[in-house]
């Protein structure tokens, strides 16, 4: 299979690359509705003190099937393919005509554009399925944070963890060195960037998801490229909080999610780096 795939033109790859992104991109709009639900679910019954056995949890990542989320009416195959279902309907349900946020195609293109971009620079090969499964982790991540000021933890350590063991198997992306002293600088930095902005103004800067998302970033890129992520990052928050106190006034106080700045500064860094690393001196 994979040698006739290797055999294919490469606009063909792309096209199949493409179509595989659009498809992982509908299953993580599952993710981001289901898995902050499942995790608070989670969470009120850690920490009540009340008997909550008789308390449904929230449908799991891959059963039940989709359903509406104003009418709860089941999604048929034909309402659910990526991007094209969505603008058949004109973003609307089908029983309902409630309207389907722009997040779903949004999702969809991001996963499709990420898959074929990383098709085109390393080819079919181990390190593409890697990278792929890199941004999808992100896309993902970015969303829940942007929706919830949330980072969960199962999709940063995640990350984490398969940073670390990629590096440290085959070195795709960094030396299994540099990989764990990402890992190390990436969390340490924002946990002095954390408590000495806590120290100076007595308020809370950031939340902790970030701190393990910068880590998982320094376990895949390797600790050089983490001062061009914290740069980037920083420049997108800010230009970020301006916008939204220009365009939308938002208070200076208003919480800001750090996390979709990150995960972009991380994703450009890596193909910048994969793009020119024959030049870089790193």
């Amino acid at each position: 299979m994979i040698e006739t795939l290797l055999a294919w033109p490469t606009w063909a790859q792309l096209v199949i690359a493409g179509v595989m992104g659009l498809i992982v991109g509908s299953f993580i709009n599952v993710v981001i509705v289901r898995l902050p639900a499942r995790l608070m679910h989670a969470w009120h019954v850690m920490v009540s003190e009340s008997d909550h056995t008789d308390t449904p949890a929230p449908p799991g990542l891959i059963w039940p099937r989709s359903r509406c989320v104003h009418c709860h009416h089941g999604i048929a195959w034909h309402d659910n393919i990526p991007v094209i279902s969505w603008l058949v309907l004109r973003g609307r349900c089908r029983h309902c005509e409630n309207a389907i946020g722009w997040r779903y195609p949004i999702v969809e293109v991001l996963c499709a554009a990420a898959t074929v971009l990383v098709v085109w620079q390393w080819g079919l090969s181990w390190p593409t399925l890697a990278a792929a499964g890199m941004a999808w982790t992100l896309i993902a991540a970015s969303a829940i944070d942007l929706e919830h000021h949330l980072l969960p933890d199962v999709l940063t350590l995640g990350l984490l963890w398969a940073g670390l063991l990629i590096n440290a198997t085959w070195s795709w992306f960094a030396t299994p060195s540099d990989a764990i002293w990402g890992a190390v600088a990436g969390f340490s930095i924002l946990w002095l960037v954390l408590h000495g902005f806590r120290l100076l103004t007595g308020k809370e800067g950031m939340g902790g998801g970030d701190l393990k998302l910068l880590a998982a970033l320094g376990a895949w890129l390797g600790w050089s490229l983490l001062p061009i992520v914290l740069f980037l990052a920083s420049l997108m928050g800010s230009v970020a909080g301006l916008l939204g106190m220009v365009l939308a006034q938002r208070g200076r106080d208003t919480p800001i999610a750090f996390g979709p700045h990150l995960a972009l500064a991380g994703w450009l860094a890596l193909i910048w780096h994969a793009l020119l690393g024959d030049w870089l001196m790193f």
